[in-house]
């Protein structure tokens, strides 16, 4: 009786990993950002808008300065149920920033926030707090 169960247990555990992923379609994904800075009006924060194609197996969104001055890298990923969390550090000619993320995902839609610890060179540090909402708006290309 307890072998027939040891035979049932490895397809538990793949049941358990195929609904590790968040309720996301992939696709093409619309993305907008609103940043908080600490003694920054908001006003003069404006909402930055990007897409990027998102799939279940690549749900995090990439930082708006990823670019060929920026090295970023996710150093840790979970998802739990329709939410995904990481950690992210950038490295980068003008400064580095580490930073957690955690989106919560909803189909065609998800809302998320980002905190991030930026040091500029020759600008010391600061602290910004990221909110994103994202709608997908059609295939990946």
């Amino acid at each position: 009786m307890i072998n027939k169960y040891l035979l049932l247990l490895p397809l538990f555990s793949l049941a358990a990993v195929a609904h590790a992923e968040p309720n996301l379609q992939d696709g093409m994904w619309e993305i907008t950002s609103k940043m908080e800075i600490p003694g920054m009006p908001a006003a003069a924060m404006k909402p930055m808008k990007m897409t990027q194609c998102l799939t279940k197996k690549d749900a995090v969104p990439a930082p708006h300065g990823n670019d060929k001055n920026n090295a970023c890298k996710i150093t840790s990923t979970k998802v739990v149920g329709n939410s995904v969390t990481w950690a992210m550090q950038c490295r980068g000619k003008e400064g580095d920033s580490d930073s957690v993320g955690n989106i919560t995902y909803s189909g065609n839609s998800f809302t998320g926030v980002t905190k991030m610890n930026t040091s500029m060179k020759g600008q010391g540090s600061m602290e910004m707090t990221q909110h994103m909402s994202g709608k997908r708006i059609g295939d990946c290309k």
